[in-house]
């Protein structure tokens, strides 16, 4: 399982594991903010998240929360963090791999939407529906993560475009980059709007392989 404390490594699951009352270790009730603000993220049809309910999950006060956080804001910010680095740290191992550009593109593809799939939470921010009202910073700072996301799409693409013979790669690369990063997106949004029924891995294959063809 991934750890927030370390936030790298293969996307997995963010732990949730509320300690009973003992004396924390530094950097401990850290964590442990961010796992129970991870958590509360997860639930179906919530509202937007207060400081004053995450705190009361921890059974702490709101104070104890500013002691290891200048802000809310601050907090969504690890989260978007440990998102950054998960993803981006497999998709700089499947790039290490030989293999065809398109199916590195598709492996791209399919590590965020599974990470997404296995961390409602994370899903929700990186769909937009968990900073609505939060600081227009944060919403860059995802919108930077999937300008990333494109780009290393494009370049994956533009591989297979120049293998193949295409007579102008970098276009062709670019139209499916920008297609793929529309069509996660999308699947991000229904999987956060059905109260995470509808798996953004689903059919996965089969689509890629239309858009890819």
């Amino acid at each position: 399982m991934s750890d927030l404390s370390a936030a790298a490594g293969e996307p997995d699951v963010i732990p949730l594991n509320l300690t009973a009352r003992r004396r924390l270790r530094p950097g401990e009730r850290r964590t442990q903010i961010l796992q129970a603000l991870g958590a509360m993220l997860e639930q179906p049809g919530s509202e937007r998240v207060t400081t004053a309910a995450l705190a009361a999950r921890l059974e702490i006060s709101e104070a104890a929360l500013y002691r290891h956080f200048v802000s809310k804001a601050q907090m969504l910010e690890a989260l978007i963090d440990f998102i950054e680095t998960s993803v981006f740290t497999s998709l700089n191992q499947i790039a290490e791999r030989e293999m065809p550009g398109t199916e590195q593109a598709q492996r791209s593809l399919a590590a965020l939407l599974q990470f997404a799939e296995h961390n409602p939470g994370m899903a929700r921010l990186m769909a937009g529906d968990g900073l609505a009202h939060e600081d227009e910073r944060l919403n860059t700072r995802m919108n930077a993560f999937f300008d990333r996301l494109e780009s290393h799409l494009r370049q994956c693409l533009r591989q297979a475009a120049q293998a193949s013979g295409a007579e102008s790669p970098t276009g062709d690369a670019q139209v499916q980059a920008s297609v793929l990063c529309a069509f996660a997106l999308g699947r991000l949004q229904r999987f956060t709007r059905s109260g995470f029924n509808r798996p953004p891995t689903e059919h996965l294959d089969e689509v890629l392989a239309l858009v890819l063809r």
